[in-house]
């Protein structure tokens, strides 16, 4: 077996670990091979809050240092080979976290006709929707040919969904502007999507690097866009609140300071300019928050129930799905070796907007 690994203190360095002996497949407990994942700059924020979050407790590293090396997390698709679980078959295809290596040993529990939870301890107090897979055959209307487009948004959609919804729900901190730093992530794209399908949501404001400004001002739910370099041309005579999916200390310090009192709240997601995050000390905590979806997930399943969760998401991520297949692009990977060839590229946010990578193994 094979594994991509990162260093935990330095994670722009990689290697992969070949010849891992797999682990035994124990009573109650089935192996996944691998088929495929995608990969973005939401994996390298897995990386970078690894420590904070516990991404890294999910798929412990095999081989030499293992302290120092972590395994970051992917979503995709794997099929059963082996299994000493009763109510889970051999040749069933499920979707959900894996590891980007050949295989995964699970405990499957809470079995239900199109989901089951991995129940392995190591996995027990880390946050229910990442243990949680999709047995894709028990799905009402599923359909194989859109594997690669929800590899890719799903995990990032729900969180869109999410953010749209913890707004709305603060009534947009009676801002009159949503500013999205890192306008061209999946997630932002996601969140503008659903700003643009809510009558009530203020304008979407796309901030972007000038590389990307073409794209985003192209895309149709952002009511405009501006690079990073222009951003003193946002209207700051208006309340406005902040999506930052950037972690870039110094844009937000500048946004700041061009809103004054009119910058209503920021929300922090994700990490795409994780190298810049400590730029500049900036110490509005009080109108700041990091956004954390899974503890959004859990606050709704309580009041909606799973299955009403899963109702209110489905349509919006149906619709999304389909409105970014307009401008997606699919670039498969050939194996790991594939992902390591562009993975200091991911990193680098150099990869382009509109390309989805999807590693195949």
């Amino acid at each position: 077996m094979a594994e991509f690994q990162v260093r935990k203190d330095a994670f722009t360095e990689s290697r992969i670990v070949e010849g891992i002996n797999e682990p035994p497949v124990g009573d109650g407990e089935l192996r996944l091979a691998v088929e495929r994942f995608g990969f973005s700059a939401n994996n390298i924020t897995y990386a970078a809050v690894g420590h904070r979050i516990g991404y890294w407790q999910f798929f412990p590293a095999s081989g030499n240092d293992v302290d120092n090396w972590g395994v970051i997390p992917v979503w995709g698709f794997g099929v059963v080979t082996e299994s000493n679980s009763q109510e889970v078959q051999v040749g069933e295809r499920v979707f959900g976290y894996f590891p980007p290596a050949n295989s995964l040993v699970v405990r499957p529990t809470h079995v239900a006709a199109a989901t089951f939870v991995d129940g392995s301890e190591h996995r027990a107090s880390l946050p229910a929707g990442y243990n949680t897979y999709r047995r894709v055959e028990g799905e009402a209307n599923y359909n194989p040919d859109l594997d690669d487009q929800r590899m890719l948004l799903w995990p990032l959609l729900i969180t869109s969904f999410c953010l749209w919804d913890s707004l709305q729900q603060k009534s947009w901190y009676d801002a009159q502007q949503i500013i999205i730093v890192s306008a061209s992530s999946k997630t932002a794209i996601g969140l503008a999507y659903a700003n643009h399908a809510d009558p009530a949501a203020p304008n979407s404001v796309g901030l972007t690097s000038q590389r990307n400004l073409d794209f985003v001002s192209n895309l149709p739910p952002y009511d405009s866009a501006v690079s990073y370099d222009d951003l003193s041309s946002i209207d700051s005579s208006i309340p406005a609140v902040i999506v930052d999916m950037a972690g870039n200390a110094e844009v937000l310090g500048r946004l700041y300071s061009h809103l004054g009192d009119n910058m209503k709240y920021c929300i922090n997601v994700g990490l795409t300019h994780w190298e810049e995050t400590e730029a500049t000390d900036v110490n509005l905590r009080e109108r700041s928050e990091f956004f954390f979806a899974p503890d959004h997930i859990g606050g709704r399943i309580k009041d909606w129930g799973a299955a009403g969760f899963a109702q209110r998401t489905s349509s919006y991520i149906a619709d999304t799905t389909q409105s970014c297949a307009e401008w997606l692009q699919i670039t498969p990977l050939a194996g790991l070796q594939g992902l390591s060839d562009v993975y200091q590229e991911v990193c680098d946010g150099k990869v382009a907007p509109d390309d989805g990578l999807i590693v195949v193994l």
